[in-house]
């Protein structure tokens, strides 16, 4: 158990961001499974934009490595120019 007024504060804090760092993760990878199964390119390219925007903000929060942002994007592109 923490020993200092600082560290209990910490413990807090650090739980109200895992939640959210949590939150945000899992909707993402929500937004990416849907665009993936998308089969119309026209409805793929309106949700492109939102879903390449939630993986920016994931990688500038140090939530995922910036280099599994940059495969995810590659990835996803070539997703919608195969449709």
């Amino acid at each position: 158990m923490a020993n200092h007024k600082s560290a209990l504060k910490r413990i807090r804090s650090n739980e109200t961001k895992r939640l959210r760092n949590k939150y945000q993760h899992k909707t993402t990878r929500n937004a990416i499974k849907k665009l993936r199964e998308m089969t119309k390119k026209k409805d793929a390219e309106k949700l492109f934009p939102s879903v390449v925007s939630m993986i920016d903000k994931l990688a500038k929060n140090n939530i995922i490595h910036a280099n599994k942002a940059a495969n995810l994007k590659s990835g996803l592109t070539k997703h919608i120019a195969s449709l």
